[in-house]
Order: structure tokens, then C-alpha cells, then sequence
């Protein structure tokens, strides 16, 4: 079973367009949006374990360029 999670992302000034646009091209992302609040954009990503997505996060999300901060929020069944 795939596990979810919502990635909040800050960036810097000016480079959530870039970043929104470079994310979407990325393997494990589902979507990708820029909005409005403390967070400048929200992605969906899935991949097939916790470990995974960890990877996909640190690897792939991260070393996004314009990228300044990540909260990562797993996705629970209740």
C-alpha cells in the first residue's frame, strides 16, 4: 500500500512559479500548487514506503532550486 503525504513548502521570494513548475515534472509527485499563507507551495506526493518518501523528499523535493524549507505531512487512515 502507497503512503501519502502533503510536502508545505517555502521558497524564496519570487520562485514559488519556478519551483511549483519543476516539482510537477518530478516522479512521485501527484500534484503541485502554489498558494497563499505562510507556505508558498503544497505538493501531494506518494511513494510505495515511509522510507520512500522519505527519500523522495530529501532527494528529489529538496534539492529543488528556490526551495528554502519543507514540513512534510504523512497522510493517516482513520
Amino acid at each position: 500500500m502507497a503512503v501519502a503525504a502533503y510536502v508545505l513548502i517555502q521558497t524564496e521570494t519570487g520562485r514559488a512559479f519556478q519551483v511549483t513548475e519543476a516539482l510537477r515534472a518530478s516522479d512521485g509527485v501527484i500534484s503541485a500548487d502554489a498558494v497563499a499563507g505562510p507556505y508558498d507551495v503544497i505538493v501531494m506526493a506518494q511513494a510505495p514506503s515511509l522510507d520512500e518518501l522519505g527519500r523522495l523528499v530529501v532527494s528529489t523535493i529538496q534539492t529543488v532550486d528556490g526551495i528554502t524549507r519543507t514540513f512534510t505531512s504523512p497522510v493517516v487512515k482513520l
